[in-house]
């Protein structure tokens, strides 16, 4: 179930509405809201989430909840066309195993990608990069 999924549906409980119900408020289908809370759909637009907002009058932080979980659920991802080859490779592995991954690599993937900016941004020694540096009749290498 993705994040929108399950937001969707506590809102709908909590406001004590059945699908139907909440198809009509919206203008909606019952099979695709549905179809959004458990997931089968992909996460639905911004026009539809200012339409259930607006709808139900929810307050800020419902709002917050639901452009939350509308950015955490979506399912496409763009690898910038600048990104260093090891970014393509590692997201490709991802790909792969996407639907076999235990929780504890999940878990331990999310430590790392929380660690801080300034161990991220550094490239490894094996990228950087050498001059020669000519002083006199010596060269000597240094980093760039």
């Amino acid at each position: 179930m993705s994040p929108f999924s399950a937001t969707l549906q506590e809102l709908r409980l909590v406001y004590q509405l059945r699908q139907a119900e909440l198809a009509d408020k919206l203008g909606y289908e019952q099979s695709y809201i549905s179809a959004l809370e458990i997931g089968t759909k992909g996460p639905p637009t911004a026009a539809f989430v200012e339409k259930l907002i607006s709808a139900l009058e929810l307050d800020s932080t419902w709002q917050s909840r639901l452009w939350e979980s509308l950015e955490a659920s979506q399912r496409k991802l763009v690898v910038p066309s600048e990104a260093p080859e090891a970014v393509y490779r590692l997201c490709n592995e991802l790909r792969r195993q996407l639907d076999h991954l235990h929780p504890a690599q999940i878990e331990l993937m999310r430590i790392a990608l929380r660690l801080p900016q300034s161990m991220r941004t550094e490239p490894p020694a094996s990228q950087r990069r050498l001059r020669r540096r000519v002083k006199g009749n010596q060269e000597e290498e240094t980093e760039m």
